[in-house]
């Protein structure tokens, strides 16, 4: 996490911050974003990608980030100070370096997240030639690098959570979030929106 010294330089260079909810796909992003929207943060979506069978809450997503790899121009992103955007944990190495960033990071069991994976593929009729230990290795060496990055550039400061935590006890997991972002945010509307019945591919824990 950021040292008081620097999340005070940076907001003096930049000013508010840009906020990022990041993670792997399907580790409870969207749940994220619709705690910080229903706790009083101004969350960026279009609606183009509309709830589903796999996401019945919405995926709160904004189509430009998907280009984010290949933009050249991110000027926008300035626009988003003060905001909240996705941003999936693979793109988070493309954001422009001239703003800071608050990132609330959602971490889950990779067993899991393989688990809901492919679940949605199999709704979707797609198909993958991957074997599980092989993906789990490359998610494991892509979440050591990600972590590596939010934790040594001076212009991220991070909070984790665990996808179970939330799931589990959300009140307590909306108040780390609240303290997070100084103390503004309506932690019981942000624990309320949390539907435990959507932990689906539970892994039990030995």
């Amino acid at each position: 996490m950021a040292s008081w010294f620097t999340k005070m330089r940076m907001k003096m260079k930049y000013g508010s911050p840009v906020i990022l909810v990041s993670g792997l796909p399907r580790s409870g992003t969207s749940m994220a974003m619709k705690m910080l929207d229903a706790g009083g943060l101004s969350v960026i979506q279009d609606g183009i990608r509309e709830a589903d069978e796999d996401n019945p809450k919405g995926y709160f997503e904004d189509e430009r980030i998907k280009d984010l790899a290949n933009m050249e121009d991110k000027s926008w992103f300035r626009d988003l100070r003060g905001r909240v955007i996705k941003v999936v944990s693979s793109l988070l190495q493309y954001l422009p370096d001239d703003n800071f960033y608050r990132v609330v990071f959602v971490r889950r069991d990779l067993h899991e997240v393989l688990a809901s994976q492919q679940k949605m593929l199999d709704r979707r009729d797609e198909d993958t030639q991957t074997e599980d230990e092989a993906m789990l290795k490359m998610y494991e060496q892509h979440l050591e690098k990600v972590q590596f990055q939010l934790r040594f550039r001076e212009y991220f400061d991070v909070l984790y959570l665990s996808y179970r935590d939330v799931l589990t006890d959300p009140r307590r997991e909306a108040g780390r979030m609240n303290d997070f972002f100084g103390g503004r945010l309506d932690v019981d509307a942000m624990a309320a929106v949390v539907d435990p019945n959507l932990y689906r591919n539970r892994r039990e824990q030995g």
